[in-house]
């Protein structure tokens, strides 16, 4: 994965609109390794695979990140994200990751289910 770059990945997200894509959002405050730190308060929250079609979508922040996508019935919002795949041309894999690179945040969309 490779750091934002901006200018891409909002050329990639109005791309997207109007159509209808499969969404996969991902949070977590260190569920993955919170078996390894007890002091860390286990949380996540995770949706796969739900079909939105947005209007209206855009990157800002200087960095970390934030997405915002409006759909018909409200908002898409991801915030924290730092990296993305550069060579899945055919989806739009955005991450956040932590000072120490671990996973904080996942948006990721695409025409074809994940």
């Amino acid at each position: 994965m490779q750091l934002i770059k901006q200018e891409e990945i909002q050329h990639r997200i109005d791309g997207l609109i109007d159509q209808d894509v499969y969404v996969h959002l991902e949070m977590t405050t260190g569920a993955y390794a919170a078996h390894l730190d007890s002091s860390k308060h286990p949380a996540a929250t995770f949706i796969s695979n739900a079909v939105i079609r947005y209007s209206h979508g855009s990157i800002s922040g200087s960095g970390p990140f934030r997405v915002g996508l409006k759909t018909l019935q409200g908002w898409v919002y991801s915030e924290g994200l730092t990296h993305y795949e550069e060579s899945d041309t055919s989806r739009l894999i955005m991450a956040g990751h932590d000072g120490q690179g671990k996973l904080v945040v996942a948006l990721q969309l695409s025409r074809e289910p994940f």
